[in-house]
């Protein structure tokens, strides 16, 4: 597979995709629409194609399979008569659920130009290939999603039917040996077979018995012709690529990288699997709390709880296909600019998963078809683990262009690169245009916005008082729970360094900074919706944390922020490994303007030999001495949520004119923008993906393959303003 994806997709009419399959020498278009219409959710139509790429043979084969199952209640079964032949024409489905009404599944002929497999051997009379074969089956429900696998039982059965019959000596072609039975009638499953020589081409639609019309396939031509082209005048409308990145080479890769993003929003329901003992070692007040924290884990007190249901984006749609919590603020962050009442309801969803105490599972492992893709000891979800808030951030960009369109707010190039107004797409816009709907969603959200908030004050604080530590506040400290010697997977930076050996009187630097953006952003909720108590309680608790980030974190030798611990003499001391967390508050917009300490960040960040590469700030500094070492997961490469968060500072310290670093500040803006870009888009052009992460060395994608979850960032960015040419990197030049 050389590549595959979304070429152009609206989440809600939608469009184009390719596969590109070298190992099977054809390429796969699949091009899909939705039509709005009756009580039911209206029609939808897809149209499969397939050309043989250069390289193929003249008389490629190619079996296709669709299948169609019900989990829940109703029925679906075919409509056609039965034949042990199959279909020369088109196969109907007709069905019935409480929730879509009645409906009718068409699978077409397809054009006279399809040319089917022509064989002398005998078995062609068994199941003519130029048919629609039909096998119709009952299966448990629970065990639907397994379809793949069955697919294969059922391939097996008759593939040992044919050599029992025509011996192995005498096997049938590959293009027959290969088809299913035909049993087509009642069933909650049904497995449709087409064989194809040559290019192909067929559709798949879906009537709604509410919808005004059925859908055909002369509608569903005319309708992918008109979703590609607005999508296409929508997408350069809002994300209007800015020098050097207005060449046309560009416009393919971006709407790629969003089109994969918003084709990745899907409905996910099913159990989870809960840890809530409330065992004490879960305290982890101890020191050795791992071990305690590790033992209690081995009792096994988790349970099945749910179903749940979550709608969500997720980072990469055939390797992490499940919604993870702090990976979503990313992802929305391009897509509240396509669609505000989308990512409102994807917001909203997350946060209807909260428990009463303000609790939600970092990583959603919905039912046994998301299990089946997580290790057993990675599916339990805890209570008392934590996860970047960045939820916070689309509510952030949901106030910016509520204040935008009442004319309470005004567009900074900070605020609105990449986003303009939309007047005439009420769809996508109603939240943002209409101030009352606005405002009566945040206040619906407000009171589980707190809850989440609250629950991160009491459960991830960190002890000052304990261990007589100097800070403007006593409260305003605070520890990631779920700490191991060599890793902290609830702070999003897994193995990313800290200290040696784990104590209770840790802080850490990156949570605190959260804190901080979380609280000043519950803030602005509070201040927008006249909670004026409310306000200014988040204000004293904004600005203590701020003032304890400096007392607490700031480490005046290495001239960075650090982590704290406590030393063999029971003393608050700095572990310092330079790198993503050192810049945390910077990152997250706490650092003013005028701060004494943004010179020293700017320079940590210019360095070559500390974070700047060619391709992007690395997650680790170069001189320290675990660089690249053991997984190496957060201890090196670049990350471009990170980048995208380094780079929309800079722009706002290179805007403002009262900042002392605005000269450096726009410099390394210019040079950072242009790394990113070629980084990820070289990497794009030479193997067709968006990878989790890219080498710092190299500017290779790594890891996983087509990422397009935080990685699509880069649409943002390249909409984002050209401020010069900036230098190629490195510290003497900045």
């Amino acid at each position: 597979m050389v590549g595959y994806g979304w070429d152009d997709y609206d989440v809600r009419k939608g469009g184009r995709q390719t596969i590109h399959d070298e190992g099977n020498n054809i390429d796969i278009q699949t091009e899909f629409i939705k039509v709005e219409g009756g009580q039911h959710g209206g029609n939808w139509g897809v149209r499969i194609k397939g050309t043989p790429r250069e390289d193929a043979p003249m008389d490629l084969k190619t079996t296709v399979f669709f299948y169609a199952s019900l989990e829940g209640l109703g029925s679906v079964e075919v409509e056609n008569e039965a034949s042990m032949s199959g279909y020369d024409d088109t196969v109907t489905l007709k069905g019935r659920t409480p929730d879509l009404g009645d409906f009718i599944i068409d699978i077409t002929k397809g054009p006279e130009s399809n040319s089917h497999p022509v064989h002398e051997h005998a078995s062609r009379e068994d199941r003519p290939l130029d048919r629609t074969i039909v096998s119709s089956l009952s299966i448990n429900p629970d065990d639907l999603w397994q379809t793949k696998g069955i697919l294969f039982t059922e391939l097996k059965q008759e593939v040992d039917w044919y050599i029992e019959k025509y011996t192995v000596e005498n096997t049938p072609p590959a293009c027959q040996i290969f088809t299913l039975a035909n049993k087509a009638g009642k069933g909650n499953l049904h497995l449709v077979q087409k064989v194809f020589e040559g290019p192909f081409e067929f559709d798949v639609l879906y009537s709604s018995g509410s919808a005004p019309s059925k859908l055909d396939s002369n509608a569903l031509t005319k309708g992918v012709e008109s979703i590609v082209k607005s999508f296409s005048n929508r997408f350069s409308r809002i994300f209007s690529r800015q020098r050097p990145f207005d060449q046309p080479k560009y416009e393919v890769f971006a709407r790629s990288l969003f089109s994969n993003l918003i084709g990745g929003i899907g409905y996910f329901y099913g159990d989870s699997v809960v840890d809530r003992s409330y065992s004490p070692e879960y305290e982890e007040e101890n020191e050795g709390f791992w071990e305690e924290a590790a033992e209690a884990r081995d009792r096994h007190n988790e349970k099945f709880e749910g179903p749940s249901e979550l709608f969500s984006s997720i980072p990469s749609r055939p390797f992490f296909p499940r919604g993870f919590l702090w990976d979503e603020g990313f992802h929305l962050i391009p897509v509240v600019d396509w669609d505000i009442d989308l990512t409102l309801e994807i917001v909203k969803s997350w946060f209807d998963l909260m428990d009463d105490d303000g609790w939600i599972a970092r990583e959603q492992i919905l039912g046994p078809e998301a299990r089946s893709k997580v290790p057993a000891e990675f599916q339990v979800q805890y209570p008392h683990y934590a996860n970047p808030p960045t939820l916070f951030f689309v509510i952030d960009a949901f106030i910016d262009k509520l204040e935008l369109s009442n004319g309470t707010g005004k567009e900074t190039k900070s605020q609105g690169h990449g986003y303009q107004q939309e007047q005439a797409f009420d769809l996508y816009t109603t939240h943002s245009d209409h101030p009352e709907v606005a405002l009566q969603y945040l206040r619906n959200l407000y009171p589980l916005l707190k809850r989440h908030y609250f629950w991160f004050r009491k459960t991830q604080w960190g002890d000052i008082k304990s261990y007589d530590r100097s800070a403007f506040s006593s409260k305003e400290a605070y520890r990631w729970r779920g700490r191991t010697p060599t890793h902290l997977l609830t702070s999003g930076l897994d193995d990313y360094p800290r200290s040696p050996t784990p104590h209770p009187g840790e802080l850490h630097i990156d949570l605190i900074s959260w804190m901080g953006m979380m609280t000043r952003s519950i803030k602005r909720v509070a201040t927008t919706l006249g909670e004026a108590d409310d306000a200014e309680e988040f204000h004293v608790y904004e600005n203590a944390i701020i003032r304890n980030i400096d007392d607490l974190h700031w480490n005046n030798d290495a001239n960075t922020y650090c982590d704290a611990t406590i030393d063999d003499y029971e003393e608050h001391t700095h572990v310092c490994h330079k790198g993503y967390i050192s810049i945390f508050p910077f990152l997250v917009g706490l650092l003013a303007a005028d701060s004494p300490r943004l010179g020293h960040v700017l320079d940590l960040i210019a360095d070559p030999e500390e974070l700047w590469s060619d391709y992007g700030l690395r997650s680790l500094s170069k001189r320290n001495e675990l660089y690249g070492t053991e997984e190496n997961y957060w201890r090196s490469p670049v990350w471009i949520n990170m980048n995208y968060l380094a780079l929309q500072q800079l722009l706002g310290y290179a805007s403002n004119q009262s900042c002392p670093q605005q000269k450096r500040a726009k410099e390394l803006y210019a040079a950072l923008r242009l790394n990113m870009v070629n980084t990820v888009y070289n990497s794009w052009e030479e193997t067709g993906f968006a990878w989790e992460q890219y080498n710092p060395e190299t500017g290779e994608g790594q890891r996983t393959q087509h990422f397009t979850g935080w990685t699509s960032l880069i649409v943002k960015v390249m909409a984002m303003p050209d401020l010069g040419p900036g230098p190629k990197g490195g510290h003497d030049e900045l």
